[in-house]
């Protein structure tokens, strides 16, 4: 029962895998918090012991969870600090969101001027707020008269001031409904704190938010971000906290279930358990190998089929991205709803390989996309090939170097390697067969180019071409000029710098000049082992 547990009987009430979890995690944790300051410094370690809001929210439910010596009341003083961080000025743009790091400048003051994502974050309203709400769900015992009214004061100025974000094309305001995770958190953040507080416009907006978010999603059963290892399981998370802490007249608790069962579907498709990978294509990655950086995905694949299946490293701090494993005492503690959500057919299946397998969808996410992309995945025993066809009415969103339309991991015998296309154009034409990949760009012409982001290797650290590249032969013909642009990308050394924390390859092949016609190449895969 929320809010029953004391005496850490909560910690004891956890699976195995989940009870492993949220320890490691807590313990990582404990590492970095200052009692002092009441905060956890920053896990960087170019931050010179500076400290961090949002982390310590998260670990601040971690505490009110595992509730041993002084835990709750450290819990309430991270609370009590990070709200009294919370900017209470309506007229601001950041009305409502939460300090960075309680070390910074007052943001709109003359030298520390507000930009979005930059000195503040919209999103980290939600972020803050959908855990707080978690702490009054799960916690409310363990917490003071004093601290759960101020709690939900914060709440308050948090839904308001997400109130004031909108989508409107060429400008800096992106808050589409396409925009999944933090539209599935606005919509419940603004839904529970509208009932809890018996404000009827605000729960009439939050279900309001929540329909056009459910309206894009029925389009096609899938989320607008589209299988990122990162921000699926944000907007899982989100959902669970729909089907979790809301009454089942509410539009998000109806629809919650058949949501995170159809992205799950998704997520199972495209999940090679021998990889220990979720095969491409991504729209927004952090990564290129879920064995190298930690994802918010791997996080949720712990409860369900342990930690080394899961992707993750036996120190899970020591992966890029290691500042995710700060979620893991919010997986925990919704893990038991999550596997209540999840096909039993589904979970059973994602410790051990399906078999050979093609698998298409359909994905959309306006205004950004002129016609839905059409993805698909071939997977096989040892490697994956995914691609997705799109065209966007918005280049910037091509050229991020988050996005990768096109995919390649494999099994080198040694480790497991991946490829993918660098973005570059607005538009992409894809045919993934077994063994065979090819990509076109519509709208093309002579100064374009294929640029394909290639793994380093343990086995081999000098590459001079594809024959180099351990256990997968690429043959590559089409359109192009067939002349191989190769350079390095490394911490040290090298033409370029590593990208997401990864070192790399860059293979570039360019046009033949004087080309007219749509610029194609294409990858037959062979893989070798020796």
């Amino acid at each position: 029962m929320p809010g029953s547990f004391t005496a850490s009987s909560y910690v004891k009430s956890l699976s195995p895998d989940t009870r492993q979890l949220l320890t490691e995690g807590m313990e990582w944790m404990d590492t970095y918090y200052d009692s002092d300051a009441g905060y956890l410094y920053d896990f960087s370690s170019r931050k010179a012991l500076r400290h961090e809001t949002r982390n310590s929210v998260w670990y601040a439910l971690g505490l009110l969870a595992r509730n041993k010596g002084t835990d709750v009341a450290e819990a309430e003083k991270i609370i009590n600090n990070v709200i009294a961080g919370q900017y209470k000025v309506p007229s601001d743009a950041w009305y409502g969101t939460y300090q960075k790091e309680p070390e910074e400048p007052d943001v709109g003051s003359t030298a520390y001027p507000g930009k979005a994502y930059g000195s503040w974050d919209p999103n980290w309203r939600d972020f803050v707020g959908t855990t707080f709400i978690m702490m009054m769900e799960e916690f409310s015992d363990l917490l003071n008269p004093t601290t759960q009214k101020s709690i939900l004061d914060s709440l308050y100025h948090a839904t308001v001031g997400d109130s004031y974000r909108f989508g409107q094309v060429g400008t800096s305001n992106t808050f589409f409904p396409s925009y999944s995770n933090p539209q599935i958190m606005r919509a419940f953040l603004t839904g529970w704190t509208g009932r809890r507080l018996q404000n009827a416009n605000m729960t009439k907006a939050g279900e309001s938010y929540a329909q056009d978010v459910i309206n894009l999603f029925n389009e096609h059963n899938t989320l607008s971000e589209f299988n990122s290892p990162t921000y699926t399981g944000v907007s899982l998370f989100a959902l669970i906290l729909w089907s979790k802490y809301l009454p089942q007249e509410s539009v998000m608790a109806k629809h919650a279930p058949s949501m995170v069962k159809h992205t799950w579907t998704a997520v199972s498709q495209l999940w090679h358990p021998g990889l220990r990978n979720i095969a491409g294509p991504w729209d927004r990655t952090y990564g290129f190998d879920m064995n190298r950086y930690l994802s918010v995905m791997a996080l949720w694949f712990w409860p369900l089929i342990g930690k080394e299946k899961a992707g993750l490293n036996s120190k899970p701090e020591t992966m890029s991205q290691t500042h995710d494993f700060a979620w893991a005492p919010v997986v925990a503690v919704l893990a038991d709803q999550h596997k209540s959500l999840i096909p039993e057919e589904i979970a059973n299946g994602l410790s051990t390989f399906m078999g050979e397998h093609t698998y298409s969808t359909k994905v959309w996410a306006p205004p950004y996309d002129n016609i839905p992309r059409n993805v698909t995945a071939w997977l096989s025993d040892n490697i994956t090939v995914g691609a997705e066809e799109y065209d966007h009415y918005v280049p910037d969103r091509t050229v991020h170097v988050s996005f990768n339309a096109a995919v390649i991991q494999w099994d080198t015998g040694n480790e497991v390697s991946f490829m993918t296309l660098y973005p570059s154009e607005p538009a992409l034409h894809v045919d993934v067969k077994p063994w065979k990949l090819t990509l076109s760009y519509p709208y093309g012409n002579a100064d374009s180019v294929f640029t394909f982001v290639v793994d380093t290797f343990t086995a081999k650290r000098t590459i001079t071409g594809w024959q180099d590249v351990p256990g997968l032969s690429v043959a590559v013909s089409g359109n192009i000029n067939q002349t191989l642009d190769l350079s390095f990308a490394g911490t040290y050394g090298g033409s370029l710098d590593p990208m997401l924390d990864f070192e790399y390859w860059k293979f570039t092949y360019r046009m033949p000049e004087g080309f007219v016609g749509i610029p194609t190449i294409v990858l037959d895969l062979e893989l070798r082992h020796s």
